[in-house]
């Protein structure tokens, strides 16, 4: 048996700089991964006119990126299991702005769609890492607030990237090529290095207890220099020493049940959402909308993004997040079934702000309850292969949507998109834990539990 304190140690800090510089690190990083995300999504239509690609062509491309998605994922929990939170993340983030950074030199389909895949490999890891990140960093009452907090700021990427997309893609023939240039910056993450602290709670699951006291002092130091004398935390607990995980832990009751949970959420999240936010520019255009303002619109949808992560910044630590969950999903079902029924340019913009707005608020809310769902040794590798199999889902997700389209029209594609999210949020309802935490008197030694 070994003696754990980390979690209690990190539960009693107040909010500090040092949590708030760290928000910063993981929202920059954020911000480029959705920055990055739908920067094929916003080019496409240009690259219909240039190249003559066809819409089964898009959609290839953009399945094989969930391909890489899934890849990613899978990789990503293996890595920060064995090298550590804070290498990963860093290392994630390189990875997936170098290749967007060549995407901007492609000459042909094939060899972009090389390097898409390749970005979303880097993409969705980089995602995984951080929503572990957050979760192990934060204390436990605060952590889902912060995880949309970091969303908020992130989010950002979405609205920014269509805005640039929208005044420099129709310039030239050329100047496609800058809105990949734009999502490469987050390769500037590695000016934050220093002030990211690797997880003591991942130090302390491998033993480490020593590397794990040693960033405890120092964060405790930074904090008690700042808000004053701080509370002497719980007593240490005794936990019997991790294993080495692997993929079959998965199997186990425990993490079984909550990783097939989250891979339905996550299914129906990464089909629902995707199958709107990258199709909408092309649809409408092939509706009959100018490229210029089919991706326009879409831009001034993404306005809602940042808001609705906000709103899940409200309600995330003051309502079980499950049923946040399910009520996010419900409305996301009924605004993108409206958007997909009008061709009038207001009631586009205004049912797509709604339908950005909620599922952007519903995505934080299921980056903070995922991890939730796990202990230390199950976190990484459940949350990891749930997200990675929702991103895998949409390999199917865009050949779906372009034989609906084909074969039925446009309306087709949102009944579909609705049904999804509809599904997910049954499904939650009906099989869904609950993660918010019980009070615990002060006095008390607090064990890690699964919601821990």
């Amino acid at each position: 048996m070994q003696r754990a304190n980390a979690l209690n140690r990190l539960d009693r800090l107040p909010v500090s700089r040092f949590h708030k510089v760290t928000l910063l690190a993981v929202s920059f990083a954020y911000f480029f991964e959705f920055a990055d995300i739908n920067t094929f999504a916003t080019t496409a239509p240009k690259l219909i006119d240039l190249w003559g690609i066809t819409v089964d062509q898009i959609a290839y491309v953009t399945s094989l990126s969930f391909v890489g998605m899934f890849i990613g994922s899978v990789v990503a929990g293996t890595m920060a299991d064995r090298w550590g939170r804070k290498r990963t993340l860093l290392l994630t983030t390189l990875f997936f702005g170098v290749f967007s950074f060549a995407s901007a030199f492609s000459w042909d389909l094939v060899s972009l769609g090389v390097f898409r895949v390749l970005t979303s490999a880097g993409l969705a890891a980089m995602t995984v890492v951080a929503v572990i990140y957050v979760n192990e960093m934060y204390p436990s009452a605060v952590r889902g607030k912060f995880q949309a907090y970091a969303i908020v700021i992130g989010i950002c990427g979405t609205p920014a990237t269509n805005l640039i997309a929208s005044a420099v893609v129709p310039l030239s023939d050329w100047s496609w090529r800058l809105v990949f240039l734009w999502g490469s910056l987050g390769l500037l993450l590695v000016l934050f290095t220093r002030h990211l602290k690797e997880s003591p709670r991942w130090l302390e699951s491998r033993g480490e207890h020593a590397a794990a006291d040693e960033v405890l002092r120092e964060i405790e130091a930074r904090v008690g220099a700042e808000m004053g004398p701080l509370p002497a935390p719980a007593p240490p607990v005794e936990e019997a020493p991790a294993a080495k995980a692997s993929l079959r832990v998965l199997l186990q009751r425990k993490y079984l049940m909550p990783t097939l949970l989250l891979t339905v959420l996550w299914v129906t999240q990464t089909i629902g959402f995707f199958g709107y936010s990258s199709w909408a520019p092309t649809l409408l255009a092939k509706e009959g909308f100018s490229v210029e303002k089919s991706v326009f619109y879409v831009a001034l949808t993404t306005v809602g993004a940042p808001l609705g992560s906000y709103l899940a910044a409200l309600v995330t630590d003051r309502f079980e997040r499950k049923w946040c969950l399910v009520a996010f999903g419900t409305v996301i079902a009924l605004c993108g079934l409206l958007y997909g029924l009008t061709f009038n340019p207001l009631l586009i913009v205004v049912f797509g702000f709604l339908v950005n707005l909620f599922e952007r608020g519903y995505t934080a809310l299921g980056y903070a309850y995922s991890p939730e769902l796990f202990d230390t040794r199950g976190r990484s590798l459940g949350t990891s292969v749930s997200y990675g199999l929702g991103r895998l889902s949409n390999a199917a997700g865009p050949l779906i949507v372009a034989a609906l389209y084909n074969g039925h029209g446009y309306q087709s594609v949102f009944c579909f998109i609705a049904g999804t999210w509809l599904v997910g949020a049954i499904v939650l309802a009906a099989f869904g834990p609950r993660t918010r935490p019980k009070r615990v008197p002060v006095d008390q030694p607090r064990r890690e539990s699964v919601a821990g």
